[in-house]
């Protein structure tokens, strides 16, 4: 039982470091993002563009990523109760 508790700990504290890595991701592409849309260069517009796409694209993929974990965890559940062999 107490094996059990530390796993589920460290399992909790690899999520919460992952989200806070994350958050820090993206609150510096929305920083950027701010940066190239103020600053007036050559170079600047393509780096905006390419700030504007991330900062969309980013979370739909971590939005995505967390539905198929959820949608495979679940049929994992479910396919343990099932006998091998039989649908």
């Amino acid at each position: 039982m107490k094996d059990t508790n530390i796993k589920e700990n460290g399992k909790l504290r690899v999520k919460r470091i992952f989200a806070l890595i994350l958050a820090v991701l993206l609150v510096c592409m929305y920083a950027t993002t701010l940066v190239f849309a103020i600053t007036d260069n050559v170079k600047t517009m393509s780096f905006f563009k390419a700030s504007v796409a991330l900062t969309i694209i980013v979370p739909v993929l971590i939005y995505a990523y967390q539905l198929v974990y959820r949608v495979v965890r679940s049929f994992e559940g479910k396919d343990k109760n099932v006998p091998h062999g039989k649908d």
